[in-house]
């Protein structure tokens, strides 16, 4: 592997957009969000009563296919959360800031002999189908979020004639199962599939064992930005293994600055800024400086290999 890629990696709820991505699907089918969002608190706890242990970070996905069930939400299909996609609001200088630190590094001519780049991932336990259909997707080399099946593949299993009946299912248009889930621990698996390149080569596995130096994008070349607590996992891998984070919050919002100022202070984050990416902004000016940080010592590296790989040349030899 070159290891000449720039990693930054985003989380999306909070970070890339203010709220929650779910709150067009709300706005369409005229549903209180906060009731919603209080329904999802007390499942964890019900569901503990009835002695089922649920996973807190994607029990959500599985109350969404109960409404589109009971008929709260009819006709909810991949094809309507794309479309609902381009409803997503985001904070300023967003999409934007993709393609500038993009080109920050792409039409530096110092960095081009080494064909140094920078590529943009989303990790997100929002919904990866609203994400494809945003202002955004175009600007990205990577999605990663919940998806949804809407027509599951039968069993092959032979049933009783009885039991059977004749009965032919009506084909669904509507969302049934979960087919892809990541909650905010198992974002860090993906950031391991980005370091080793099984997104860009699917015959390796994630699991495979692989030298530091043949991993496609060393943690050392990667940026994670997010929004506060829950992504604590994915901060940690990176500060433990030279990557670099940074955490946002919404401006004014002081119980927010609280929360990621507490992140600096126990290590887990490198800094923070408020979520408006437009030129000028502290957040701005330090996406772009520690990505040409990055850029920098890639160049340095592979300067210094050069150097050594090459022999001095013969001297003529004066007696």
């Amino acid at each position: 592997m070159e290891q000449n890629i720039i990693a930054l990696i985003w989380d999306f709820d909070k970070t890339l957009v203010d709220g929650y991505m779910q709150t067009p699907i709300f706005e369409r089918y005229q549903i209180k969000e906060a009731k919603f969002w209080q329904e999802i608190k007390r499942l964890e706890q019900e569901y503990e009563q009835q002695k089922v242990r649920v996973n807190k970070d994607i029990i959500y996905l599985n109350h969404f296919l109960t409404c589109v069930d009971q008929g709260i939400f009819p006709g909810l299909n991949n094809k309507v959360l794309r479309e609902l996609g381009q409803k997503l609001r985001f904070y300023p200088g967003v999409p934007d800031i993709f393609k500038i630190i993009k080109d920050h590094i792409a039409k530096n001519e110092k960095y081009q002999a080494f064909n140094i780049q920078v590529e943009h991932y989303i990790v997100s336990t929002g919904l990866a189908e609203m994400i494809r259909g945003s202002a955004v997707a175009a600007h990205v080399d990577g999605i990663w979020g919940c998806e949804f099946i809407e027509t599951p593949i039968k069993s092959t299993l032979q049933i009783k004639e009885y039991k059977r009946g004749n009965c032919t299912p009506a084909i669904s248009t509507e969302i049934q199962q979960v087919g892809y889930a990541l909650d905010n621990t198992s974002k860090t698996r993906v950031i391991f599939k980005i370091n080793k390149g099984v997104n860009k080569y699917p015959e390796i596995d994630v699991n495979s064992k692989m030298a530091a130096a043949d991993r496609r994008v060393p943690f050392e070349n990667m940026i994670y930005i997010a929004d506060g607590p829950t992504d604590v996992p994915a901060f940690s891998l990176l500060k433990n293994n030279g990557g670099r984070t940074f955490a946002v919050f919404p401006r004014g919002d002081a119980k927010r600055f609280r929360q990621v100022d507490q992140l600096r202070v126990d290590g887990r984050i490198d800094m923070f800024g408020e979520a408006d990416y437009t030129k000028g902004t502290i957040t701005y000016m330090w996406l772009l400086e520690h990505t040409r940080q990055i850029a920098d010592r890639i160049r340095s590296a592979k300067l210094e290999k050069i150097k050594m790989s090459v022999s001095e040349p013969p001297q003529h030899i004066i007696d």
